[in-house]
């Protein structure tokens, strides 16, 4: 089917996620949709099942124009280039693709190759996020990954050399560490930096080997006043180096925030395609909620036989899409779109309940007076305040 020019419904943009979800092995604390297969995994079988849900995908949505791909997972640099370049070729296949568009890739310092690495750019990637995670050795064997530090560093230093954008990850907050820990780790890593770092508190996910240790307590993580000061270190370090937050766990210099995941904060329209992908699509002008099947075997035999493998399709009324984009939007330093967000959802937040967050220091006005943000000390408390921001909202 032949790409053709359209105005994305959405004036956010419109995004492909792609979920590959092998990996080499499975992290005591990962809670995604990722699978360890010692047997090999037949790639020209899952490349043709992926393009196949696309081309479904455009014949449910119709014409777009893609501003941003993300290929996540799971471990997508264990894909060969050609699997890579097989993904993105169908996409500028089905829909027409903004020249600037961002084509992240997500990597792992051990399946990283700088051969690999050049083939993913001849593709058309042009930005890669590694999942660095920790950059001690011992902390990382904690973690359950199978890099060490020396592979990290060695793996940013092909990033940086092969691509014009990359990124990577540290989780902090981790059992035993300290604030001068993490300080001085933290330094380290912006030292190391490109234009952006996702820094992640350790969350205990259910039904994980660590949620397993947690209530067996055999592990132990920072207390909320110790996590809190951590948080507030992350953000004094990155915005001292360039790199303030954009968003909850997320510091780029300017320019430099991931647009793909901008579009999932901004509330954006974007295909979900692969095993276990979610997706908010825009049908007929209403916003659809989609999810696939999990299991990466079942969503193949159901792509093979059907063209997709979505086990659930939801049509979100105007209070559900208000409850999701008040969530996204204040998870973001510039706020919320209060406009954007009356078109969206038909409601607008109480101005009393808004001045009483304000007034307690967790909310405030950004330099746009239709746009409110919360302060740093809200967002350690998020929940609590889209909640009470939720409970309050009022027809407009």
């Amino acid at each position: 089917m032949p790409a053709s020019k359209a105005s994305n419904p959405d004036e956010v943009g419109f995004g492909v996620y792609i979920h590959w979800p092998f990996c080499a092995s499975k992290c005591p604390y990962c809670d995604f949709n990722s699978h360890v297969r010692f047997g090999g995994i037949d790639e020209p079988r899952f490349l043709a099942a992926f393009q196949r849900e696309l081309r479904t995908t455009r014949e449910r949505i119709g014409p777009r124009t893609v501003t941003s791909i993300f290929i996540g997972g799971g471990t997508p640099s264990l894909m060969r280039p050609e699997t890579v370049g097989g993904l993105l070729d169908e996409i500028a296949c089905l829909w027409s693709v903004t020249p600037d568009a961002e084509v992240t890739l997500e990597a792992n310092p051990s399946s990283v190759e700088a051969q690999r690495f050049r083939g993913y750019r001849a593709a058309g990637v042009n930005r890669v996020s590694l999942g660095v995670q920790s950059l001690r050795d011992a902390d990382l064997k904690r973690l359950g990954r199978i890099h060490t530090v020396a592979e990290a560093k060695a793996a940013l230093e092909v990033a940086r050399s092969t691509f014009e954008r990359f990124s990577f990850d540290l989780i902090y907050a981790r059992p035993g560490q300290t604030i001068e820990d993490w300080r001085e780790e933290l330094e380290e890593a912006l030292g190391l930096a490109g234009g952006h770092l996702s820094l992640y508190q350790l969350t205990i996910e259910e039904g994980t080997p660590f949620a397993s240790l947690y209530k067996l307590g055999k592990l132990q993580v920072p207390d909320g006043e110790l996590a809190a000061a951590l948080y507030e270190l992350t953000g004094e370090l990155t915005t001292k180096h360039g790199l303030p937050a954009y968003e909850v766990s997320n510091y780029a210099a300017p320019g430099e925030e991931s647009r793909h995941n901008l579009l999932y904060w901004r509330y954006g329209e974007y295909a979900g395609i692969g095993p276990g992908a979610h997706g908010r699509l825009i049908i007929s002008q209403d916003r659809v909620a989609t999810m696939t099947k999990k299991a990466p075997e079942r969503w193949l035999e159901a792509v093979e036989t059907s063209g997709h493998g979505i086990v659930s399709t939801e049509t979100l009324d105007r209070q559900e899409q208000a409850d999701e984009a008040l969530l996204m939007g204040l998870r973001l330093v510039e706020g919320l779109d209060l406009p954007r967000f009356e078109r969206i959802g038909g409601v607008r937040p109480s101005a009393r309940v808004i001045a009483e967050l304000e007034e307690q220091g967790l909310l405030e006005w950004r330099k746009d007076p239709d746009r409110i943000a919360a302060t740093t000390f809200g967002r350690m408390v998020l929940n609590e305040l889209v909640l009470r921001l939720s409970e309050s909202l009022e027809q407009v």
